[in-house]
C-alpha cells in the first residue's frame, strides 16, 4: 500500500474563522495576501500560527504521507499560503468553483466527489474544519472497502492543533504500509 496522501484545507484549519467576538487565536500572525485576480489594493487579511509550519513538516518529513493541497485556495495554496508557513511547495487539488451556497448541498461537504474521484483507491487522511456526518460515513466505508480513510476536523475557531497530528500520525503508523517501510 502506498503512503496515504495528507489532504490539507486552509480556511478554518490553517486560518482560523474568527470568534463571536471577532477575534482569532493570539498565537496567530497576521497577513496581507493577494490571491489571484485579487487587486493589489485590496489585499485579503488571513491569520497564520507560524507554528503550523514546523509541525506539518514535522509530518512531511517522516516520508510517511504525501501531502497535498485541497481548498479553494487552489494554486494559491502553494503560492501564498506554504511560502508564509516555511512549507515546501504542494501541489493541489484543482478544485472546481460551484456556485452553491451552502458548503453541504447535498449533505456533505461540497468537495467530498471531487476528492472522491482524485483519491481513487488511495488512502487518505483529510484535514477539514467542515465534515458531516456523511462524510464520516463515507470515511467509514472506504476503509470497509481497503481504503484506509481518516477524517481530521478541527474546530473552525481554534484551527489546527499539535494533537491533530499526532493523532494522524498514530493512525498512519497502524497501517500496513508503515510497517513494511
Amino acid at each position: 500500500m502506498r503512503p496515504p496522501y495528507l489532504l490539507l484545507d486552509i480556511d478554518g484549519v490553517l486560518i482560523p474563522f474568527p470568534d463571536e467576538h471577532g477575534s482569532t487565536p493570539a498565537t496567530h500572525a497576521r497577513h496581507d495576501v493577494v490571491p489571484t485576480g485579487w487587486s493589489t489594493d485590496n489585499p485579503v487579511i488571513i491569520w497564520l500560527d507560524p507554528d503550523h509550519g514546523r509541525l506539518l513538516m514535522d509530518v512531511i518529513r517522516t516520508g510517511l504521507v504525501t501531502p497535498v493541497w485541497c481548498t479553494s485556495w487552489r494554486q494559491d495554496a502553494a503560492a501564498l499560503i506554504g511560502p508564509l508557513l516555511g512549507l515546501p511547495n504542494l501541489p493541489y487539488i484543482d478544485l472546481p468553483r460551484p456556485r452553491i451556497t451552502t458548503s453541504h448541498p447535498n449533505g456533505y461537504l461540497w468537495k467530498r466527489d471531487h476528492v472522491d474521484d482524485w483519491l481513487g483507491d488511495a488512502p487518505v487522511v483529510w484535514i477539514d474544519d467542515d465534515f458531516t456526518d456523511l462524510d464520516y460515513a463515507w470515511a467509514t466505508e472506504r476503509t470497509a472497502k481497503g481504503m484506509p480513510t481518516l477524517l481530521v476536523q478541527p474546530g473552525p475557531h481554534q484551527g489546527l492543533q499539535p494533537e491533530h497530528l499526532t493523532d494522524l500520525t498514530t493512525w498512519v503508523l497502524q497501517l500496513p504500509a508503515a510497517h513494511a517501510a
